[in-house]
């Protein structure tokens, strides 16, 4: 007995300097992920003379809360901000709900091209940007739809689905079909029964293609710059691209336009994160 207890006391030894190893390496991974973000935000309380005479990393010896009012009212960056969150939340709600939709058809409806149509989406993960950049402006410039909202909308919606119907695809295939079955009996049509049972259903994979979809394109550049040069339909990563001068440039407000970009993306993937992680579980995805 007294060996027996002696080799339990020595694996609980053991499991607790295994877990207090994994603690310590997973503070250090934390420091290292939210270091950027401390940086930033000190950054944007410091001026000129203060970043380039070597207090890079440090804490602001003033903390000058006047670079955000600067932002505010000298950047223009409310209009952006609003531009940014018109243009996001609508290709979120169009790439999740076309998203969904395709994503039902092909793994539910029995029809002989689903898996060669599910093929010719997942294409389009391996598309770049740069690819379609040119055939893209000449379409749009065609159409008269440059510098409008929709010259962004449309491309990012049709870049964001591959990537949606990826996450749905896997997603609805765990789920039963019992209960579309049951609906069906008890006399619900399709479309019903996909916005009343599998819709609800959804809820996770859904938060999940609206993170991936809204980081994706809320700092969406290239696209952008190159279909936007009326002031009146830029987004906030133009906006604080045009705040750089040729000459001289105030970097502290600069800092302070990106603390403001970064806060919807922080507020939500916290408010998502939840279902992200059902989202994970349910597909078999264990972290």
């Amino acid at each position: 007995m007294s060996k027996h207890s002696t080799s339990q006391s020595q694996m609980i030894k053991v499991n607790k300097t295994k877990k207090r190893i994994i603690m310590v390496i997973l503070i250090v991974i934390a420091i290292i992920q939210l270091f950027p973000l401390y940086w930033l935000v000190s950054f944007s309380l410091k001026n000129n003379a203060e970043i380039f005479a070597g207090n890079i990393i440090g804490l602001p010896e003033v903390y000058r809360f006047s670079n955000y009012s600067v932002a505010l009212a000298n950047g223009e960056i409310i209009g952006y901000f609003l531009n940014s969150v018109l243009v996001t939340c609508t290709t979120v709600i169009v790439s999740s709900v076309l998203g969904a939709m395709a994503a039902y058809a092909i793994v539910r409806m029995k029809w002989k091209l689903s898996k060669i149509t599910l093929l010719l989406f997942l294409t389009g993960l391996m598309i770049p940007l740069h690819a379609v950049l040119l055939p893209l402006f000449v379409v749009l410039r065609d159409l008269d739809m440059l510098n409008s909202y929709l010259a962004l909308i449309l491309p990012y919606t049709a870049f964001s689905l591959p990537v949606a119907i990826f996450i749905f695809t896997g997603f609805l295939e765990s789920i039963p079909k019992e209960m579309e079955e049951a609906a069906c009996i008890d006399g619900a049509n399709i479309y019903r029964t996909f916005f009343s049972i599998i819709i609800p259903m959804l809820k996770p994979a859904i938060a999940t293609v609206a993170i991936f979809t809204f980081l994706s394109n809320w700092n969406e550049l290239m696209f952008a710059v190159t279909f936007i040069s009326d002031k009146a339909f830029k987004t906030l990563p133009v906006g604080i691209r045009a705040f750089v001068s040729k000459y001289t440039t105030d970097w502290g407000p600069i800092g302070a336009s990106m603390v403001i970009a970064v806060l919807p993306t922080i507020g939500i993937y916290t408010l998502l994160s939840k279902q992200v992680q059902e989202s994970f579980r349910a597909a078999g995805i264990k972290g």
